[in-house]
């Protein structure tokens, strides 16, 4: 009887190894086949943005949509990346780069000396203007030279809040969001807010009260940042120079802000 036993457990063994449902010393063979049926896996890029700079970046549906994140996929689609938006205040986005946390930071960025001596640059998409928002009537300020004494609201971080820092004598309020400025603006709590032109447009649009000053406060270049000596720098100048010859990067521009 043991024999037997003995026969049947040999025979099923070997109908198992022919079935393959046992791996009978051959088992690198079947985890190679494992792997070749995977679907490779398309690689992340991560951006840093902060999402309430409309209409470079801004939510919508619950999703971060506008001309930085528009533009961003375009150079990760051509590139072969799968785009990641991170959201996160904006003076945290250099710091995100430079420790790797982000691969690449897009958020109305200026280009400035002394950003340049954390990160690279890529060549610039877009240029834009910084401008002063004060109330439509009874301002202390109607020209730029009335900053020096005047109490101004800029988001942490930006190049508003660079610029205005030459003003000795100002009051300078610094806010975590540019809509923070503006609403400090609208009850009274600053005199003036420093911001870059187009998201100041939106600001005016939505709000009643305040305008744009005619005289413009700086003309600014907008590139994308990336960690010291990043291969992708190159990559993504490459790709950017395409996406300017086809028309692409206009085409994102014109949707958001137009002529």
């Amino acid at each position: 009887m043991k024999k037997i036993i003995s026969l049947v457990l040999v025979a099923l063994i070997a109908v198992s190894c022919v079935m393959g449902l046992a791996s009978c010393g051959n088992s690198g063979s079947t985890d190679s086949k494992a792997a070749d049926s995977k679907t490779e896996e398309v690689k992340e890029l991560h951006m840093a943005t902060n999402a309430f700079f409309e209409p470079y970046e801004y939510y919508k549906d619950k999703k971060v949509v506008g001309i930085d994140a528009e533009l961003a996929d375009a150079i990760c689609d051509k590139l072969g990346y799968k785009l990641v938006i991170d959201d996160m205040d904006f003076d945290a986005i250099i710091t995100s780069v430079t420790s790797g946390k982000a691969d690449f930071g897009m958020a109305g960025m200026t280009v400035t000396d002394e950003r340049k001596k954390s990160v690279d640059f890529t060549d610039t998409y877009t240029t834009s203007t910084q401008v002063i928002i004060v109330p439509e009537k009874d301002s202390k300020v109607s020209k730029t030279d009335d900053l020096e004494k005047a109490s101004i609201g800029v988001q942490l971080g930006t190049t508003g809040d660079i610029f205005v820092s030459d003003f000795k004598e100002a009051k300078i309020e610094r806010f975590k969001k540019g809509a923070d400025a503006v609403l400090a603006l609208t009850k009274g709590k600053v005199d003036a807010v420093v911001i870059d032109k187009q998201p100041a447009e939106k600001f005016v649009e939505a709000n009643e009260g305040i305008k744009i000053l005619d005289e413009p406060f700086a003309e600014e270049e907008y590139a994308i940042c990336l960690k010291k000596g990043s291969d992708l720098t190159a990559k993504f100048n490459k790709a950017l120079k395409e996406l300017k010859k086809d028309g692409t990067v206009q085409k994102i521009i014109d949707k958001y802000i137009g002529d």
